[in-house]
């Protein structure tokens, strides 16, 4: 890219003097830019020409001229950035954003936010960590999962405001009698993101290869057979009744891909790029539901925690920015709500502790003040010892017991739990009892055995959409549970849940889910700890934000006012 080579030779003439005037000779600025004069002299001209800077030459050889720079190399970078975004030139884009955090960040602020790019929509925001790469089945990240939901669709799917799953890529389902056969009629005229036509045969490839997934064999586990009996429709014959299915289908975990090209999905928005410093969705003209308003959404990753003074997208992970430095005394909260999901302590059953000392020792922490003091905002965090709102709950009583000498804690993110694990290894060393704290750091408990020799452990559980089919999806395929019960507990649990999505009523089938986990409280294995206040702020003009389940906001919804509006 030679705007980028000339950009680097800018750099290089502008760093001995940080933009002061130089005087320098020919020669020096040629072994500076590493060529010869005469092409350090049409470099000079070259840039005296795109107004960078002024040279005046001084006749005679090795006579020093005066090199006078009018603008910095950020400015430069920040307008031809700017300039191949218009253009839609992203890869040039990205060439010109391989900066260190820092600069990457200052360069980016005037562009952030909502934007009309040569009379495209746009809606950038800075992320403060690389994102993985988008595919079905299940992902750890809050953000790869709101972002998978964008990109593919399912056979069903949720709404906001609807309780229980609509119609996506089926526009309708029945069940027969007996709860095991399943069919969902197809749209005739579903496309992938390339354009191509999506046949049934496709998505029964695809269902397929979604089952080699780790997990997703658990929740569909009480799937026969998969079949395509006709064109426009797909049949799911079970080995016993699960009225759980259009939820399971409806998670993001179980939305489809192309069968021969993961990044092709069917949903609003297709993957136009993925960088480890840029992620851009563009709309999909093909989209067989309501259609985006916005033309492109960008995500360019500048990573720099909790900080407000910049404008990152991180006060906190749940807590979004959308704007740019300039705009952020105009940010107003936009949408907020208090998580369903809940960061979590739960113990080995198989470890060190008896299930009296389990139970004390959870009540220890609800009824201390311990949640209460962890050096948080206090718009963050809100404690809570229920899984939902409005779930029975245990007692949070129990009498003081004596613990084992040393215990073994393993945890993993948020950051917060980090905090609260030192917080119980000074209570528990008040009392005598030496607590190993471990760190593992992911957003998952896969591929971790090291947890099953954990006697307390401490987790993050995300809940989306549909909060009460999340929690079965939790218990029925996170390795976790596998790990802290006994065999014959977990076989107990699985054999519970198998009754429950028997049930053909929804109210039915949530109350009994109650009941499993009302007794997993009971039994000391799980108690929550607090849940997270989601919060979007956005300036004016950024208008259809309304925050989700997973404390984002349907991409498709936004829209922008024309500039001259």
């Amino acid at each position: 890219m030679r705007l980028l080579h000339r950009l680097n030779q800018f750099q290089r003439l502008w760093q001995p003097s940080g933009g002061a005037v130089q005087r320098v000779t020919v020669a020096e600025l040629a072994e500076r830019c590493f060529c010869s004069e005469r092409h350090a002299r049409t470099l000079l001209g070259q840039l005296e020409k795109a107004g960078w800077l002024t040279w005046r030459a001084q006749a005679g050889r090795a006579r020093r001229g005066e090199l006078t720079f009018l603008t910095s190399p950020q400015s430069v970078r920040a307008t031809l950035l700017e300039q191949e975004l218009d253009r839609g030139q992203h890869q040039n884009a990205l060439d010109l954003a391989q900066l260190a955090p820092e600069q990457l960040r200052q360069v980016l602020q005037p562009l952030l936010g909502g934007r009309w790019q040569n009379d495209i929509p746009t809606l950038r925001i800075p992320y403060y960590r690389p994102l993985e790469p988008l595919t079905p089945g299940f992902l750890p990240g809050r953000a790869e999962q709101h972002l998978a939901s964008e990109v593919f669709a399912g056979l069903t799917r949720f709404d906001d405001d609807c309780a229980e799953p609509v119609a996506d890529m089926a526009h309708h389902w029945d069940v027969s009698p007996d709860g095991c056969s399943w069919r969902f009629y197809l749209r005739p005229t579903l496309r992938w993101h390339n354009g191509e036509a999506v046949s049934a045969d496709q998505l029964l490839r695809s269902f397929q290869r979604l089952l080699t997934r780790p997990g997703l064999a658990q929740l569909f586990a009480s799937v026969r057979e998969i079949s395509a009996p006709h064109p426009g429709c797909l049949q799911f014959t079970l080995h016993q009744p699960d009225y759980w299915l259009p939820w399971r289908l409806s998670g993001y975990c179980s939305r489809l891909a192309h069968p021969d090209d993961e990044t092709q999905g069917c949903g609003p928005f297709r993957i136009a790029g993925h960088a480890s410093a840029l992620l851009r969705l563009e709309n999909h003209a093909g989209y067989h539901l309501h259609h985006p308003l916005l033309r492109a959404i960008e995500f360019w990753v500048t990573p720099q925690l909790f900080d407000t003074a910049l404008g990152t997208s991180c006060r906190h992970p749940v807590q979004l920015a959308i704007g740019n430095e300039e705009q952020l005394p105009e940010l107003r909260p936009v949408s907020h709500s208090v998580s369903l999901g809940f960061c979590y302590l739960a113990i080995n059953q198989q470890g060190r502790l008896t299930q009296q000392q389990a139970r004390w020792l959870m009540a220890l922490i609800h009824n201390s003040d311990m949640i209460d003091t962890l050096p948080l905002g206090e718009s963050l965090i809100t404690p809570g010892n229920t899984i939902l709102p409005g779930w029975e709950q245990p007692p949070l009583t129990a009498e003081p017991v004596a613990l084992p000498p040393k215990l073994r804690l393993i945890y993993h993110l948020p950051v917060e739990l980090h905090v609260m694990a030192q917080q119980l290894r000074r209570r528990l060393a008040a009392l005598g009892c030496e607590l190993e704290v471990v760190f593992h750091n992911a957003k998952s408990w896969a591929g971790n055995p090291a947890l099953a020799e954990a006697d307390i452990v401490m987790g993050d559980r995300l809940i989306g959409e549909a909060a009460e089919a999340t929690l079965e999806q939790w218990l029925r395929c996170d390795p976790l549970w596998p790990l802290l019960l006994h065999s014959t507990g977990h076989e107990q649990l699985q054999t519970r849940l198998d009754t429950v999505q028997r049930l053909p009523g929804v109210q039915a089938r949530h109350e009994a889910l109650m009941h499993v986990f009302h007794q997993l409280m009971e039994d000391a294995v799980l108690t929550p700890l607090f849940h997270y206040r989601y919060l979007i702020s956005a300036p004016p003009g950024v208008n259809g934000i309304r925050l989700n389940a997973r404390g984002w906001f349907d991409f498709s919804r936004v829209w922008l006012p024309p500039p001259d509006a």
